[in-house]
């Protein structure tokens, strides 16, 4: 049995086949994008019409690899970003082009909602997170100000996986997962929220989708899309939800407590509660996760930027980095890094710089900064974790996937930073592979079967190695105290505008 999972980013689409029996990728297949050019500083659009081409392109190539086993394909899952609205208007024709993250002209609006419900704390008291530069809330009101010609003409308000899951199938709906991307949700009451949406706009309860629970399918495939790319009749298509989401559940990060992280161009930290996983100090944010209960979630910005400025420096490739670091002992005798080069999200420093702390004679040398700076990286991880421990979650192990998983280093430091053992999972199952696995379970939900989320991450969710990498306690005590370290140089430097 074959499910299609679709994954939406700015950068392009991609698809691909999850078979379960073997419990492996079959086909996949990747579309690119391309952003609408010559528009104004700080705007970053796409025209919706092209993703829609995109899905097509790729679920055909994906098709045409598996062959005679498409008539396998049972169900399809859809994902994309956290940011992106689209706008439909009555005949359900596109009303402009869409809005993805890095698109800052919003920000008086977010703003502006901010000053109007005190400022972050408020925000979270209200619906339990603050919507930023990237929410469908400051988007919404900006229409409302700028275009309100396209505002007054949309008569729906769609994610971008939503959207797409309505072409696939012609019914409206959102998850509370997408839905908490946005900006508009009250994350502890899993509805949207009154307020925030009476104060954008009286009318915009009206231009959402209903709320609907995300083991159920959003429907079956239009019969010209399964002729058209020759799968079977009744293939279902299921509720759907954003990448971040999907990519915990892929990491197999289901159960109370559990927490992935993905080491990749950032560090994300994705931890499962069950119950809401609210900041107060607005550090992680909050969203509903795609198996039914919430989710916190927590960026860092140093994962590769500092390693990359440290071997551009010396001229290093990954391997000789790596082999540098482990040439001083643990903590690079006193040689600390705030890793901060390019600002951060986790501590919120958005305008942060890199800081050398601690240079002596003995250890300003190259084999104690490629340590210093890998350690910068892992305290940064574990300062992230210690948020998400003080949110209420206990990981009885972190599940570790994207590049930086690789790195036997980087799983022992991020093992001893973090006191919990560290499992890389052998098959780096991404957002796309997420939504696969939420069409199976949607499909067997739908045919009456109890294979819920947690039975089917079990299932295909599998570690690299049959022990993780258990934490050298003393080591951990040693960094436990340079993390507090850390935070007293970041809580001293910036408030005084030195950081």
């Amino acid at each position: 049995m074959q499910f299609i999972g679709i994954e939406l980013s700015p950068a392009g689409t991609r698809a691909v086949a999850l078979d379960l029996e073997s419990a492996s990728i079959q086909a996949e297949a990747w579309v690119p994008h391309a952003w609408i050019e010559g528009l104004p500083t700080g705007y970053r659009e796409q025209d919706p019409a092209r993703w829609i081409e995109a899905v097509d392109q790729a679920i055909r190539q994906c098709v045409a690899t598996l062959g005679e086993a498409r008539a396998q394909v049972a169900a399809i899952g859809v994902t994309g970003p956290l940011r992106g609205l689209v706008l439909l208007d009555e005949a359900n024709r596109i009303v402009r082009p869409t809005k993805l993250a890095g698109d800052v002209s919003v920000k008086r609006q977010a703003d502006e909602i901010a000053r109007a419900f005190g400022g972050a704390p408020g925000l979270i008291e209200l619906a339990g997170q603050c919507p930023g530069v990237d929410s469908a809330a400051a988007e919404c009101l900006w229409l409302k100000q700028h275009e309100p010609y396209y505002f007054q003409r949309a008569a729906s308000l769609l994610t971008v996986q939503d959207f797409i899951a309505y072409w696939l199938t012609g019914s409206q709906a959102c998850t509370p997962g997408s839905a908490s991307a946005t900006g508009l949700f009250d994350i502890r009451r899993r509805a949207w929220s009154s307020a925030l949406l009476d104060f954008i706009e009286p009318n915009l309860a009206g231009l959402l989708p209903p709320v609907s629970a995300p083991d159920q399918a959003r429907g079956t495939l239009r019969g010209a899309l399964a002729a058209a790319w020759g799968l079977a009749e009744q293939v279902l298509v299921a509720a759907g939800g954003a990448a971040p989401m999907m990519s915990a559940f892929a990491a197999g990060c289901v159960e109370d407590g559990a927490v992935a992280v993905d080491l990749g161009a950032v560090a994300t930290l994705t931890g499962c509660g069950a119950a809401p996983v609210i900041d107060l100090r607005a550090e992680l944010a909050a969203y509903c996760n795609a198996t039914g209960g919430w989710l916190g979630m927590a960026t860092t910005a140093s994962t590769a930027v500092a390693p990359e400025v440290i071997r551009r420096h010396y001229g290093w490739s990954v391997n000789e980095l790596e082999t540098m670091a482990t040439q001083v002992a643990p903590g690079a005798d006193g040689l600390l890094l705030l890793p901060y080069f390019t600002g951060e999200q986790v501590p919120r420093l958005p305008e942060g710089t890199g800081v050398l702390h601690g240079i002596t004679p003995e250890n300003f040398t190259p084999a104690h900064m490629a340590r210093a700076t890998v350690e910068g990286v892992a305290l940064g991880v574990g300062y992230a974790l210690s948020r998400l421990h003080d949110l209420g979650l206990e990981p009885p192990e972190i599940r570790l996937s994207g590049p930086g998983a690789d790195s036997l280093l980087m799983r022992r430091l991020l093992a001893d930073v973090t006191g919990v053992p560290v499992a890389a999972l052998a098959r780096r199952l991404d957002a796309a592979a997420g939504a696969a696995m939420h069409a199976a379970v949607a499909f067997f939900h739908q045919n009456g079967e109890s294979l819920g989320f947690d039975e089917i991450a079990k299932y295909l969710v599998v570690t690299e190695d049959a022990q993780p990498t258990e934490p050298d306690m003393q080591v951990h005590s040693l960094y436990q105290s340079l993390i507090s370290r850390q935070q007293y140089l970041v809580d001293t430097l910036y408030p005084a505008g030195f950081l």
